[in-house]
């Protein structure tokens, strides 16, 4: 019964705890323990709804896009051969450095697009599709 009084003052006053008194406080606790988990629910449920937007505000920054950025476009253009052209000048006028890792890879792709097996088989007179990049418009 020691152990009881330590724990809190009795009501009745006269060092007796009544059966009223330990459940009244047994509820108490009971009662504490269901605040303090609704309270670690709401932290809970407060940080991951923080986290969610913090990382959707990210997103959008990181999605954003500079005002000077121009979009880059591939297009096709039909040139027409003359005599003594070759693939290789006119893989000089169209060739983009930014787009293509060498002449030989743009000049493969000229010739992929137009059906030739090598670049011997341009003939004056033909027309060559010639891929190349611009700014959108």
């Amino acid at each position: 019964m020691n152990a009881v009084l330590m724990n809190g003052v009795t009501y009745n006053g006269f060092g007796n705890v009544s059966k009223s008194e330990i459940r009244i406080r047994e509820n108490k606790k009971w009662r504490m323990q269901i605040v303090r988990r609704q309270r670690m629910m709401l932290a809970a449920f407060i940080a991951v709804i923080s986290i969610m937007a913090i990382s959707f505000s990210a997103s959008l920054l990181i999605k954003a896009q500079d005002n000077n950025f121009e979009p880059v476009c591939k297009y096709y253009t039909v040139a027409g051969v003359h005599a003594g052209d070759t693939l290789w000048t006119m893989a000089l006028k169209y060739y983009s450095e930014d787009n293509y890792d060498s002449y030989d890879a743009f000049i493969d792709e000229i010739l992929k697009i137009n059906h030739l097996n090598s670049a011997e088989d341009l003939k004056a007179g033909e027309n060559v599709v010639i891929p190349y990049y611009d700014i959108y418009r």
